[in-house]
């Protein structure tokens, strides 16, 4: 009976734990595909190296929800080859989850470089550029509170006189608020948008790393419960 006892916990828990996982599956892709969308529509990016992460991520939420759907089943209908087979994927996301991870560090800097870049480029081709790029670099320094790439002086030919700013570059955005206000730090921010942008990715790289281990922890606690089930169903148990 005890045993009987054991396996229905086991059966039970690896369901809501697979039904969760599902979930967390749907997110990751939708996270994935907001990540890559925003990054490219803003930054215009062309380098595909820079679409590694955001593809990954789509990739491990599409195993993760057809590997939770194959637990799911295997569990409420014990199913010993279903279970196994969610086991053996399940393997695999952990192993991808560990990639992206190590994918994330070893890129960490290319992505500073890219932001640098891409940012410098933008403010260069502010003036003679399309409405979509204004608007973005717009939306960066009323957002992030900042002006320019490294500080405001970057915009020194945007305006004829060499003092004046984008008005996204006031402390308070009005018509006309950065004519001739390059150094006044009273009415223009004077921090660029470079390293808030890099301290806000390290930040979030840091969650993301937090993350990846709490549900890698609860990933490996998914094989434990289903090896532990597929034996309770090979040795002939009754757990419904």
């Amino acid at each position: 009976m005890a045993v009987e006892g054991g396996m229905k916990f086991v059966k039970y828990v690896l369901f809501f734990f697979n039904f969760i996982s599902l979930l967390c599956g749907l997110a990751l892709i939708v996270v994935g595909i907001v990540v890559q969308v925003s990054v490219h529509k803003s930054f215009q990016i062309v380098d595909a190296s820079a679409s590694a992460g955001p593809i990954l991520l789509i990739v491990v939420g599409l195993l993760t929800f057809f590997v939770a759907f194959f637990g799911c089943c295997g569990a409420w209908k014990e199913n010993h080859c279903m279970v196994a087979t969610f086991s053996f994927f399940l393997s695999l996301v952990v192993i991808a989850e560990i990639a992206a991870v190590v994918l994330g560090y070893v890129y960490r800097d290319k992505v500073k470089t890219m932001i640098e870049k891409n940012l410098s480029d933008m403010i260069k081709n502010y003036k003679s550029g399309s409405q979509e790029l204004k608007e973005t670099v717009d939306k960066f320094q009323t957002t992030l509170k900042c002006c320019g790439d490294q500080n405001s002086t970057d915009w020194q030919n945007y305006g004829d006189d060499g003092k004046t700013v984008p008005d996204s570059c006031c402390i308070e955005v009005k018509l006309g608020c950065g004519n001739g206000t390059m150094t006044n730090s009273t009415v223009v921010y004077q921090q660029g948008c470079r390293d808030i942008m890099v301290k806000m990715l390290k930040k979030d790289a840091q969650w993301l790393i937090i993350a990846a281990i709490i549900v890698a922890v609860l990933q490996l606690l998914g094989i434990v419960f289903a090896c532990l089930l597929m034996r309770g169903i090979r040795g002939g148990y009754e757990v419904m």
